[in-house]
């Protein structure tokens, strides 16, 4: 299999405080690669290099084998497309305008859009169920609305990369699962390989084909969500008592936080 990304002993610190510390990891085409881990623990750090918005003081990062210094700003975007947590809505873009804001790595010298790109657009708002919203204000959208838009977006940017920094985070779960299933459907419909940064443990279990566990800068654990999603790995991570048993869904595991009220009961459990 292919690798889309390549780290290397990569390392970054703010000032003098360190925040990733020599890791190494590598994510193959196609894969649904989700980041977990406590607050702190350099999720966001990693994106923003892996973004390329960042630079890492120390290491490599390889882009479908080439250095990531080798990429310009459009052919990068053209690789890797980023969806943040948050939008600024001060401006009045409608849908559509927003969306075809993903189309400026393919545009020509003057900026100006062609029949092909409103053509791209439209077939990513009709990916992510948008089309009906296409003149609606940005600003008049719900919170799971406006991260649809954010995912179609990078569609129409028509990346092969895909970050996405804690999509479903203030969603409600039927937003949850729309936002995971989309993502899930375009790396099966398209090959495009997602990587997500995401504190919900459970979803990361259920949707992602390779998990990396990351604890003050440094993985704790890398690779299928059953090897990753043990007790032994998320205690020493995230310092609380939990549970880990199977999902009644099933071939997946499932995490339980423990309150403390509950420990004395649970203690058959969790030794």
């Amino acid at each position: 299999m292919k690798s889309a990304i390549s780290v290397e002993n990569l390392s970054f610190a703010y000032e003098k405080k360190p925040v990733l510390k020599n890791i190494s990891f590598s994510i193959y085409t196609g894969d649904f690669f989700i980041i977990i881990g406590p607050n702190g623990s350099g999720k966001t750090t990693l994106m923003k290099i892996l973004a390329g918005t960042l630079k890492p003081q120390s290491g490599q990062l390889d882009i479908f084998g080439s250095a990531i210094q080798t990429f310009n700003r459009k052919s990068l975007a053209r690789t890797i497309a980023l969806v943040p947590q948050m939008v600024p809505l001060e401006f009045p873009f409608n849908v559509l305008e927003f969306v075809l804001m993903g189309r400026y790595p393919h545009l020509g010298l003057f900026g100006w859009e062609q029949s092909k790109d409103f053509e791209v657009a439209e077939q990513a708002m009709e990916f992510t169920d948008l089309k009906h919203l296409a003149r609606r204000k940005m600003n008049q959208l719900s919170g799971g609305e406006r991260q649809r838009v954010l995912i179609s977006r990078s569609i129409c940017q028509q990346s092969q990369i895909i970050l996405l920094d804690e999509p479903t985070a203030s969603l409600d779960l039927a937003y949850q699962v729309q936002v995971m299933d989309l993502m899930e459907k375009l790396k099966e419909e398209t090959g495009t390989t997602v990587i997500m940064v995401s504190h919900d443990v459970n979803l990361a279990a259920l949707y992602g084909t390779k998990l990396m566990l990351l604890k003050d800068g440094q993985i704790v654990k890398q690779g299928q969500p059953e090897d990753v999603l043990t007790f032994q790995n998320l205690e020493l991570a995230y310092g609380c008592k939990l549970l880990v048993d199977e999902s009644p869904l099933g071939n997946s595991p499932r995490v339980t936080l423990v309150p403390k009220k509950f420990l004395a009961q649970s203690k058959d459990y969790l030794e």
